[in-house]
């Protein structure tokens, strides 16, 4: 246990689940479902949860889960996976968040996990701790029927309807081999499957239950909705292509879907789609967002667990706001493999700890945090490297919300 301001931290006990349920529904907003919290509690067990406590009342949560993580060249890491860090509104500017994160980062230190990632909801809190946004989500909206394919784009077919029972056969499996070649991807548990897919398969706040798109080596799942304006439109929640041409397949069917308005989805920054339609302008971006923010909890290990797209000789000044990850780091890449230690030598390139989180999975540049004055690097040259360096060959993407 640990105090703070005459706050206690502690673990959470089972019996409080329906006080973190409360207060989690009254800072984020929402009404959870009873028949949800289930699978909720094994996706995230009460046991790994932290609460604040002042008196008899909760008022701070936080709980974690140990993920496996895809980073670029194909390979994953152990990572700690926050979700629900709450603090009531009664009990703001206490010192609370500081706490309940300095005992997650203990345990993630303890653990000897290389990361710690989680979902925001706000974009102004978590640079302080560490962390920076790591993956990147287009949101784009396409009228329905009126994109046209370009004459060169081939047609692989191969695409059909399956019912809720078929999903849950095939689309456990095709995730899994999409997850192992997309940095930022997790595994994904049993139980989230049931809770934010298979369970869903009801009427969804006026809208359809999930359809399902099934290709050998991907899927799509959508829901169609009537909006006020008496238009449909489709939403795609999932589109898992592993191959070319299944998201080729896969979006050849959305887009010929009938009695569609609109069609809304979520592209990553190097998405195809636009260059496979005879207009791009159809593709419009209507919104753009951080999926997934990361810290680094242990340099070397987080460095040395990823692949590189060219060599490099470079010595890493990582400045740590919050806790003692940082220092100077000699990093040399060999055909892509990387060995990182500690070391004395001058740096050739600094940065904080957060930046470095947001270049791990290859969505964000160096370069532009060079522009921003967030990287300093001695040479332009030196720059360059690092910025091609942590390129990736993938686009990085969220596999799972949490």
């Amino acid at each position: 246990m640990a105090s703070t301001n005459g706050f206690l931290v502690r673990s959470a006990r089972a019996d409080e689940r329906a006080e973190i349920l409360r207060l989690s529904e009254i800072c984020f907003g929402i009404r959870v479902n009873p028949a949800d919290t289930e699978f909720g509690t094994q996706v995230f067990p009460t046991e790994r949860a932290l609460v604040a406590v002042d008196g008899d009342q909760i008022v701070g949560h936080a709980n974690d889960r140990v993920m496996t993580v895809t980073v670029p060249g194909e390979r994953t890491v152990q990572a700690s996976g926050v979700t629900s860090v709450v603090v009531a509104p009664t009990h703001r500017r206490r010192g609370i968040l500081r706490a309940l994160y300095t005992r997650l980062h203990e345990r993630s230190e303890s653990e000897k996990l290389p990361l710690t990632i989680f979902t925001a909801s706000e974009g102004t809190i978590y640079g302080r701790f560490g962390y920076g946004p790591t993956v990147v989500a287009n949101e784009i909206s396409i009228r329905g029927r009126t994109a046209e394919f370009r004459s060169t784009t081939p047609d692989p077919g191969g695409v059909r309807m399956a019912t809720l029972e078929q999903a849950k056969t095939v689309l456990p499996e095709i995730y899994d081999r999409w997850r192992r070649l997309v940095p930022g991807a997790q595994i994904r548990p049993e139980a989230r499957w049931q809770q934010r897919v298979f369970a869903d398969a009801v009427q969804n706040e006026g809208g359809s239950p999930p359809f399902f798109l099934v290709h050998p080596d991907g899927y799509a799942i959508f829901r169609r909705a009537w909006n006020d304006a008496g238009k449909n439109v489709a939403t795609v929640q999932e589109l898992r292509p592993i191959t070319p041409e299944a998201h080729i397949a896969l979006w050849r069917v959305l887009l010929s879907l009938d009695l569609v308005s609109t069609i809304e989805a979520e592209l990553t920054d190097h998405d195809p789609l636009p260059y496979l339609v005879t207009d791009p302008r159809l593709v419009k971006v209507t919104g753009r967002h951080d999926a997934l923010w990361a810290r680094v909890m242990d340099v070397p290990a987080a460095l040395s667990a990823r692949t590189y797209r060219r060599d490099l000789d470079i010595v890493l000044s990582v400045q740590d706001p919050f806790r003692a990850a940082g220092g100077s780091f000699a990093l040399r890449v060999r055909d892509g493999i990387a060995e990182c230690e500690p070391t004395d030598r001058a740096p050739d390139l600094e940065l904080g700890i957060d930046v470095l989180g947001s270049l791990y999975f290859g969505a964000y540049r160096a370069r532009a945090f060079a522009a921003a004055n967030r990287i300093q690097a001695k040479d332009p040259g030196t720059l360059r490297a690092f910025d091609e360096a942590f390129t990736s060959e993938r686009d990085a993407e969220l596999g799972w919300f949490f």
